[in-house]
């Protein structure tokens, strides 16, 4: 396959690109920087792009059989009032702009990939969520609410839609897990704020694998999660790392550090969870190479 990623030069996009030019596609990617870009990945055919501002340039889309749409501003920051126009406008108006630019071609991609997160149920305490159950309230559910509606846009076109609500994906080079690794691996990591809410996590194997199941699946259209079939509580994860990394995970993370860290209404949001499982992700057939949080943490950290 062609493959256009935006969000190319992130974190997720990076690996992905990499996944989908071991297979033998070929891979396009929209970044605001193409030079710098190419530095990183000489293989990924690049093209400028400001999101927020324009379309993406159709000969971008020459040949494409496929889109994975990533784009997006980092979450995890405090939320000024111009951090979270800037998170919400990066999804919603950025993703828009993609859609049109699609609507607009003479010979469309037959298919979009488009994240979204576990944010859109919002903070549901030890409430069980799959992909039918509703948004919940609040900043983080708004933005995902939004960036799902821009992505339908696409539908009109005639272009196969997954939205893709991933959880915590579980990697060394960022993410929770690259957040604490340093303190757990020095012994001085434990649960945050008690430790009793949920956490949707998955490992980026598994993220990067429904991604590309998606594109590739014609059967897979609408919502997926992608978060792991067993989520873990915070003590859970945390005892889980401190076993991977022959360490103990006792000592506790005061909530109060995170919002002193990111503020107090991204600290909140950061303090709080979801048990979401991947009800639609196995019903059609994606099969988790890590579906258990031990072996995913082993995997990663040995």
């Amino acid at each position: 396959m062609r493959v256009l990623v935006t969000g190319a030069s992130g974190r997720i996009g990076k690996a992905l690109c990499d996944e989908l030019l071991a297979r033998g596609d070929e891979v396009v990617g929209l970044t605001r920087d193409p030079e710098k870009a190419a530095q990183a990945q000489a293989q990924v055919t690049w093209h400028a792009w400001e999101p927020m501002l324009e379309r993406p340039a159709d000969t971008a889309f020459e040949g494409v059989d496929g889109v994975v749409n990533l784009v997006g501003e980092k979450i995890n920051q405090r939320w000024t009032d111009e951090a979270k126009q800037k998170i919400m406008d990066s999804r919603r108006v950025a993703t828009h702009n993609l859609a049109g630019a699609i609507e607009g071609l003479a010979t469309k991609p037959k298919v979009m990939v488009s994240q979204s997160a576990v944010g859109y149920y919002g903070n549901r305490g030890d409430e069980t969520l799959d992909e039918s159950s509703s948004p919940g309230e609040g900043f983080d559910s708004s933005v995902c609410v939004e960036w799902e509606k821009a992505a339908h846009e696409v539908q009109g076109a005639g272009v196969r839609l997954a939205i893709v609500r991933t959880g915590q994906v579980m990697e060394t080079g960022g993410g929770i897990l690259g957040e604490l690794l340093l303190p757990f691996k020095l012994g001085l990591g434990g649960p945050l704020a008690g430790g009793n809410q949920w956490l949707p996590w998955i490992h980026l194997s598994d993220e990067l694998g429904i991604l590309i199941w998606a594109l590739d699946t014609e059967s897979v259209s609408g919502v997926v999660n992608g978060t792991a079939p067993n989520p873990v509580t915070n003590v859970e994860w945390s005892k889980a790392l401190g076993r991977a990394l022959h360490r103990p995970a006792v000592l506790p993370i005061p909530g109060f550090a995170v919002e002193v860290k990111f503020g107090r209404e991204f600290g909140k949001v950061a303090q709080g969870g979801q048990r979401v499982l991947p009800k639609r992700t196995e019903e059609l057939g994606y099969g988790f190479k890590y579906p258990q949080i031990d072996a995913a943490l082993r995997n990663l950290v040995d």
